[in-house]
């Protein structure tokens, strides 16, 4: 069974002090200073359950809530089931409140993007296209031919899926474990293995540049297949 980690993350205001956590909006956007240790919210039961995601929508549509968890298990063939939680405890307890049957996947062309293993994180799998929420609104994280295997950033209508704009990074998708966006920067990590890994780079969207970090990131589990960030809880 694996464990699930949490890792909570704190950006940085424009002032310089920690932001006030209600906030997710982009007029308290900083750089992120720190992560905290994992919280773990459970166990996977078996196989179907050691593979997949959870997640909770910072802009969620009632009757659903921000506390409202989702979770999709990526192994077998029903993958269209979408287990929901009242909220992240309950995810521990293992009892959805109901599973839904997705009936359709909605789908959007990305010229050019690499799929089917041709340009993962590194460790590998299905992780060609990776899409993340911040301050702004939705990204896709992918690479393409054009790029040699860069990184490519994408900001997507959240209704249409329609690209609005892209950037082309510096860095290398293979050589880095996951990423994610906070406030329009989007932030790499080091290792998927690593029991000490780093945020190792960043790459801020405004300025069209890219630098190295080294802010620690603690990776109990030793098998880091997600990481996505969510600005409405700011972790």
């Amino acid at each position: 069974r694996t464990e699930c980690p949490a890792p909570r993350l704190l950006e940085e205001t424009a002032l310089g002090h920690p932001g006030n956590e209600d906030s997710g909006t982009a007029t308290s956007c900083g750089e992120l200073v720190w992560v905290g240790e994992p919280v773990v919210f459970g166990r996977a039961e078996s196989i179907a359950g050691k593979y997949g995601v959870w997640m909770k929508d910072p802009e969620p549509v009632p009757p659903f809530t921000r506390e409202t968890t989702w979770r999709v298990d990526t192994v077998g063939t029903e993958v269209r089931q979408l287990f929901q939680y009242e909220a992240a405890e309950q995810l521990a307890q293992g009892y959805p409140t109901q599973v839904h049957v997705l009936p359709r996947t909605p789908e959007r062309d990305i010229p050019g993007a690499g799929y089917h293993g041709q340009y993962p994180y590194s460790w590998g799998g299905y992780t060609d296209i990776d899409l993340a929420v911040d301050e702004t609104g939705l990204w896709v994280i992918y690479s393409t031919e054009k790029a040699r295997g860069a990184i490519v950033l994408s900001k997507l209508d959240p209704e249409t899926l329609e690209i609005q704009r892209t950037w082309e990074t510096n860095i290398r998708k293979r050589g880095v474990a996951n990423s994610f966006v906070i406030c329009g920067t989007l932030y790499t990590v080091s290792s998927y293995s690593a029991p000490n890994a780093t945020i190792n780079f960043a790459y801020d969207t405004a300025t069209g540049t890219s630098r190295a970090l080294s802010i620690p990131f603690e990776n109990r589990f030793r098998y880091l297949s997600m990481v996505d960030y969510n600005p409405a809880e700011r972790q």
